[in-house]
């Protein structure tokens, strides 16, 4: 059985990991017969959003406890992982993906990547082993690996498009159930909730990127 990584980033679309699209992962990753190994990074999350109203909440919540709620405990700290281990690397979008995992949300093609996080994508890379991105997990890839000219998409979003090319990378525009592979790398990339416009919609788009990284493990 193909062991994947999941790297998850909280537990919310607003401040964490998008929960349609972590679960949605884990359940793609199950039925085609892998086995998902759930990390997130011990840090405190940017901060912590009321998801009823909208608004931001006086108090602070650790990305790898709130992380741990999606995959029922089953999580280890980032720091952690092995790479070598592993067969491959799966990150699913949400805000706090942009937030937590790097702050792409505040600084756009200036931001930077969390060191674990950078880390751990590179060591797949460079190992030759698949990472997928969701959503706006992309801009992630385009941050550590754009200097390589690698293709990503988030759809048609045309300012984030223009952010991930300023990071060297190149946007290539997908319906929301497709997953574009990166030519002559293992780097495969899907839109979900970028395009939506629902978990029926998302749902094929994660299936299509869990059923090529795993083929390509």
């Amino acid at each position: 059985m193909k062991k994947i990584g999941v790297i998850l980033a909280g537990c919310g679309v607003y401040d964490g990991s998008e929960i349609h699209e972590a679960v949605l992962t884990l359940l793609a990753l199950d039925q085609a017969g892998a086995e998902a190994i759930c990390f997130a990074p011990d840090i405190d999350q940017h901060h912590v959003i009321n998801h009823r109203t909208g608004e931001e909440m006086n108090e602070t919540r650790n990305v790898l406890t709130e992380s741990a709620r999606i995959c029922r405990g089953a999580i280890s700290d980032l720091a952690n992982l092995d790479a070598s281990a592993l067969d491959a690397l799966i990150i699913p979008g949400g805000y706090g993906a942009a937030k937590n995992l790097c702050n792409y949300a505040f600084k756009s093609a200036e931001c930077e990547v969390n060191e674990e996080v950078a880390t751990a994508v590179k060591s797949f890379h460079k190992e030759g082993k698949p990472v997928g991105f969701l959503c706006i997990a992309p801009v992630i890839a385009a941050k550590l690996l754009g200097c390589e000219g690698i293709e990503l998409t988030i759809g048609s979003d045309a300012a984030t498009a223009k952010d991930i090319e300023a990071m060297g990378a190149k946007h290539v525009e997908a319906k929301v159930e497709e997953a574009i592979v990166s030519p002559g790398t293992k780097i495969v990339s899907t839109p979900a909730y970028m395009l939506g416009p629902n978990i029926g919609a998302v749902a094929k788009g994660i299936e299509a990127l869990v059923n090529k990284v795993v083929e390509l493990a």
